[in-house]
């Protein structure tokens, strides 16, 4: 009886089988030479202005959660954010340039938002008063926060024609506002002029020439007013959707050293409701479309504005507050991931992620403050991938993306590896491209030494030969039953769960290194080498 259970077991299992491509391939890192640098706080989630009854395809996603009105009393989030010890976050959104301050001598009335038929975006201007702004300012120093904030970039102005807003940036409410913060000293990384008005801008733009005048005021204004401090913010701009031609004028009209950083918004995913949300996740070819942007912007700021550094200030994947069933799930860890990654080859510093909570986007659920799967990526990608960015050679499947860091906090490297493919099992050798340089110099010389450099060439680890196995550290990631659209991640072979809102051990396996790296179809894997020699690291 037990046999024929067996063997039924074994039939019935053997159509998956059948069905699973397994594929070998290797991997050459090259650890000498640094490709690109992130900044150390390269993870940055962002909370948004939508109050909760912003509402797209007949759904409102986005509950309590904005600046004004997200419960920061709530131990979820407390203990999300700590466990970063240290996460940038930046407050900003499609409403952003609507907030008026409550404070100093605001000649308008300060209201909450309301539904408004002619307002920007359906909504009215909105307040933020003070007093909400002490409650986030002692929950940001509480949880160890790097803050960028958004400012208003449309106050005093007016609309032209269209979309198309003209006229001086009035500064008073922004300056009074920016008094208030520095007086009750608190810490601001940076601040970020205007939400999505380049180009032809989302709901509303500016023209490039008088976005380039502004800035040059404002970094006027922060410097007069943290003059003498210890700690001066960065200015960072325009947080709008890469124009290359609006892009290159405003690094053109502002000069030298005013913008710190350019920041734009990447939505390449598309509408949250289109129905083939998750094929283009799992497409490598349409992941790959958006590195033309990077690519671009990164010429440009190299011709036009060597000074500042490239940032992601807003990306969320799926616009219109994401795609429900899909941007909260397993799935969407392949775009994220991918997205980090691709970022960091082109010198991106700073990668923003919309939003820390609200919308189907966050990392932490809207409602109960759970954490969401995208939210263990951001954090395992926090902890674990350095700021320097290394060369990874492979002529695998596209369905196979590879990147490599090195490691945060110690020696060694960190590769991430995410197989796209529904049906292929990678087998993975990883070598090291310092062994293969030395294996064939030393081919020349003669066999004798030539089978000694093979065996270097395979124990590729390390700077002195050793008896004791090296071992490397496996984070392998999956969705809980194997099911993509999954809420719950699950961390080799264990599913990660809250318990009393307790964020888990993210703790990996060990494997001696010599052997292949597995990976199985539909998966992601953060693969850490401690004793990889790679020169690039320091």
């Amino acid at each position: 009886m037990e046999f024929r259970l067996i063997l039924f077991l074994f039939v019935a299992s053997l159509p998956a089988i059948l069905a699973e491509e397994i594929s070998h391939w290797t991997i050459v890192v090259d650890g000498t030479t640094t490709v690109a640098q992130t900044d150390d706080n390269f993870i940055c989630a962002t909370i948004d202005w939508w109050p909760h009854d912003k509402c797209d395809y007949k759904q409102c996603p986005w509950h309590y959660t904005s600046a004004i009105n997200l419960d920061l009393t709530h131990p979820f989030l407390a203990r999300a954010v700590q466990a970063f010890n240290r996460l940038r976050i930046r407050i900003g959104g499609s409403l952003q340039d609507q907030v008026l301050y409550n404070v100093g001598n605001l000649k308008s009335p300060c209201h909450p938002f309301r539904k408004m038929k002619d307002g920007l975006f359906g909504f009215s201007k909105g307040c933020l008063h003070m007093e909400r702004w002490d409650q986030l300012n002692h929950f940001f120093n509480a949880t160890g926060v790097m803050l960028t904030f958004g400012l208003n970039a449309l106050h005093g102005r007016h609309k032209i024609r269209r979309s198309l807003w003209g006229g001086d940036w009035d500064s008073s409410n922004a300056q009074d506002f920016m008094k208030y913060t520095i007086s009750k000293g608190y810490q601001i990384d940076s601040w970020e002029f205007g939400n999505e008005l380049s180009g032809n801008g989302v709901g509303a733009h500016v023209l490039a020439s008088q976005y380039g005048k502004d800035l040059i005021y404002l970094k006027k204004i922060i410097n007069e007013l943290y003059k003498g401090s210890q700690y001066k913010p960065s200015l960072v701009a325009p947080g709008g959707f890469f124009d290359r031609e609006w892009f290159t004028k405003l690094l053109q009209i502002s000069g030298s050293s005013i913008l710190d950083a350019m920041s734009h918004h990447i939505y390449n995913l598309g509408a949250g409701v289109d129905p083939k949300l998750i094929s283009k996740i799992l497409d490598p070819n349409h992941l790959s479309k958006v590195e033309v942007t990077f690519s671009n912007l990164t010429h440009i700021i190299r011709r036009h504005g060597p000074w500042a550094s490239a940032w992601v200030g807003e990306s969320g994947g799926a616009y219109n507050s994401g795609g429900p069933h899909v941007s909260d799930t397993f799935v969407n860890s392949f775009w994220y991931l991918d997205q980090l990654g691709m970022a960091s080859k082109y010198h991106t510093k700073v990668y923003c992620r919309q939003t820390l909570i609200g919308g189907n986007y966050g990392l932490l659920n809207a409602t109960t403050y759970v954490p969401n799967p995208d939210y263990y990526s951001a954090l395992l990608w926090h902890r674990l991938m350095g700021k320097v960015v290394l060369a990874v050679d492979s002529d695998a499947s596209s369905f196979l993306r590879t990147y490599a860091h090195c490691s945060k906090g110690r020696a060694g490297v960190t590769l991430l590896l995410i197989n796209l493919s529904n049906q292929t099992k990678f087998i993975l050798d990883v070598q090291n491209s310092i062994s293969i340089k030395l294996a064939v110099k030393e081919e020349n010389i003669g066999q004798a030494t030539f089978t000694h450099s093979l065996k270097k060439t395979f124990s590729w680890v390390g700077v002195k030969a050793s008896d004791e196995p090296l071992l490397r550290e496996e984070y392998h990631l999956t969705p809980r039953n194997g099911y993509l659209q999954s809420r719950t991640m699950v961390l080799n072979g264990v599913p990660l769960l809250t318990d009393a809102g307790n964020i888990p051990r993210l703790d990996p396996i060990r494997v001696n290194v010599m052997s292949p790296i597995s990976l199985a179809p539909l998966s992601i894997a953060f693969i850490v080498f401690p004793n990889f020699d790679a020169p690039a690291c320091g």
